[in-house]
């Protein structure tokens, strides 16, 4: 994690947290409108407004087919005392023994529970632990994009490698409260890794939908694919893409009585909201100006806006950052739709390095088009050599990550060369994915015939000590 005077550092000249007299401004389309007998978490849907309770495990609007978001009831404390109670917990939890009520404790999820799910109680709870994740301050990734105060927030460090566990935490929490038989998701990977951990924790039955390889070639990393079947999950290999994955689950669960898991699901979202407000509190909680994540089904930028529209209307921060969600430009409708101001909602045939957001079709379009309009933000795509160039980029500064994760820095220095990020701003960008996750595409871009920027190939010597010598002179005049 990112140390307060680092955080203090890196800070430009802000106001600092909101006192107990600021007035969030107010929140359009959800926010809460409970009587005092009505229960602390109600589904609705933001088409029509058709509400079901809490524990309802359909995961889209019975009325209209439109997606369910939660609506919490206001916690009693906000503003300061708020902050504090999410300080003390994160205190409170570190090192705690990972037996069920321990890891709902140290979870970094589950500290902000009355903003994801305030009736949970500890023994509802499927948590590994997750989130708690570092926030990164590398200069040299910062020089490499161009934005001195770049921190990377590293999911990653996820249990099952990825962000997904912070959203699989809550879905698998809310499978077992409404007595689900078995879960189930379409994935380009990292959503059935984690699907498959969580389901197994849980004592679910798993089934999980991945597209098939294509003309002999893998469509999910072999890393991910690897991890779900270890973890125990039935695997399907469809034959077509994820969008076709993700429609053949949709009907499936309805029609089977499977518990959906995939981000359409407003569980899932409740839980990838943690993502931002632990971003917030490891910056005592004095908002960046910028958050940026890379964008394929849209469920990260859908959260990240929820958790935002939260942390003001709650006074825990005196002003929300904007928000950049990044594509792959082989998989990229929504930044296409974004240059015509929202006026189609397109369609692709994804084809980009970058598996985890090689989305067409993405199913969160409408929640996450709200927000980028909420929150003053953008949208941008990135070519697959930018991507790769930003991945080698992070990875040689020692912290790595997979390829989806490089397009949000990759989305930063396009957008601190365009003028749209200022210098002086602050920004969080977000890294999804481990390094290990996909492998394959690493050990590809580091060939020693790839004449691509910051490659690093591998090289074979002789067995002596001469020609170990040459290699070291080699790398200490290049250092």
């Amino acid at each position: 994690m990112i140390s307060s005077c680092r955080a203090a550092e890196l800070r430009n000249d802000r106001s600092g947290r909101p006192d107990e007299q600021f007035r969030s401004p107010a929140v359009p389309q959800l926010s809460p409108t409970f009587s005092t007998t009505m229960p602390l978490t109600i589904q609705r849907c933001a088409s029509c407004g058709t509400e079901l309770p809490e524990r309802d495990a359909r995961t889209s609007c019975p009325a209209c087919g439109g997606l369910l978001a939660l609506v919490h009831a206001p916690p009693a404390e906000q503003g300061a005392a708020l902050r504090a109670r999410f300080d003390a917990r994160l205190r409170d939890g570190a090192g705690l023994v990972a037996d069920a009520a321990g890891a709902a404790r140290a979870s970094g999820v589950w500290r902000f529970r009355e903003l994801i799910m305030p009736g949970a109680t500890d023994a509802d709870i499927v948590s590994q632990p997750e989130g708690n994740t570092p926030l990164f301050h590398r200069p040299v990734v910062a020089a490499w994009a161009g934005v001195d105060a770049l921190l990377l927030k590293h999911d990653g460090f996820n249990p099952t490698g990825s962000f997904k566990d912070r959203g699989m935490t809550v879905a698998l929490t809310q499978a077992r409260r409404a007595g689900a038989r078995a879960v189930a998701c379409a994935s380009t990977g990292n959503t059935s890794a984690a699907l498959a951990a969580y389901a197994s924790l849980a004592g679910i039955a798993g089934l999980v939908l991945v597209p098939a390889p294509k003309s002999g070639a893998q469509q999910v990393a072999l890393g991910k694919l690897a991890q779900t079947l270890a973890y125990g999950a039935r695997t399907l290999l469809v034959r077509g893409d994820f969008d076709d994955c993700l429609r053949l689950v949709r009907e499936g669960a309805e029609q089977l009585g499977v518990y959906l898991v995939n981000s359409i699901n407003p569980y899932r979202i409740e839980g990838q909201k943690s993502v931002a407000l632990e971003i917030l509190q490891q910056l005592a909680w004095d908002a960046p100006d910028w958050i940026v994540l890379p964008a394929g089904n849209l469920g990260n930028t859908s959260a990240v806006g929820a958790a935002l529209r939260d942390a003001v209307r709650l006074g825990l921060i005196a002003r929300a950052p904007r928000i950049a969600s990044i594509q792959a430009a082989g998989a990229a409708p929504f930044a296409s739709a974004y240059r015509e101001n929202f006026a189609t909602q397109h369609r692709v045939k994804a084809e980009t390095v970058a598996t985890a957001i090689k989305i067409g079709d993405p199913a969160s379009w409408d929640r996450a088009t709200a927000v980028i309009r909420e929150f003053d933000g953008v949208v941008t795509d990135v070519s697959d050599a930018e991507i790769l160039e930003a991945k080698a980029a992070i990875d040689a500064a020692g912290i790595g990550c997979e390829p989806a994760s490089a397009a949000s820095v990759a989305g930063v220095r396009r957008l601190a060369r365009e003028g749209v990020i200022r210098p002086g701003e602050r920004v969080a960008a977000i890294l999804t994915g481990h390094v290990l996750k996909d492998p394959g595409v690493l050990l590809d871009y580091h060939r020693a015939d790839h004449a691509a920027p910051l490659v690093n190939a591998p090289i074979e010597v002789d067995a002596t000590l001469d020609a170990l010598a040459r290699v070291m002179d080699a790398a200490a005049a290049r250092a």
